[in-house]
């Protein structure tokens, strides 16, 4: 008879996210001089479009200062646009740079998700 995890091999411990003392979350992957693109993805001048910019220049504002470009898209304008991010939901914000890639869908209203969303929190 087999017990349960017989056999597996050890695989190395996954990184947290935690200070080296293990109790302390790092509180952000913000490297100095990093330059963050961003693009936006709206539908027209909805409330949710409007929320969405003005909560993105925000965050920006308040933790990338001059470090960051918005490009904001309205699809209702250019449709095309969609099919290179791959959007399926609007409002959509995709990090483009720094790498890797990321997409956050929504308003942005929640500013913890969104700082984690853009890796510029790390997940307590």
């Amino acid at each position: 008879m087999k017990t349960a995890g017989a056999g597996r091999k050890k695989t190395k411990t996954q990184k947290t996210g935690r200070a080296a003392s293990g109790t302390e979350p790092r509180k952000s992957t913000k490297r100095r001089g990093e330059f963050w693109r961003l693009r936006l993805y709206i539908a027209g001048q909805t409330p949710n479009s409007i929320l969405a910019i003005s909560n993105l220049k925000k965050l920006c504002e308040d933790r990338l200062k001059d470090q960051y470009q918005i490009e904001i898209i309205d699809l209702l304008e250019k449709p095309q646009l969609a099919k290179g991010d791959q959007i399926v939901a609007i409002p959509t914000l995709v990090r483009k740079l720094p790498a890797p890639m990321k997409k956050i869908i929504g308003n942005l209203s929640e500013a913890e998700r969104a700082l984690v969303g853009l890796d510029l929190r790390q997940v307590s």
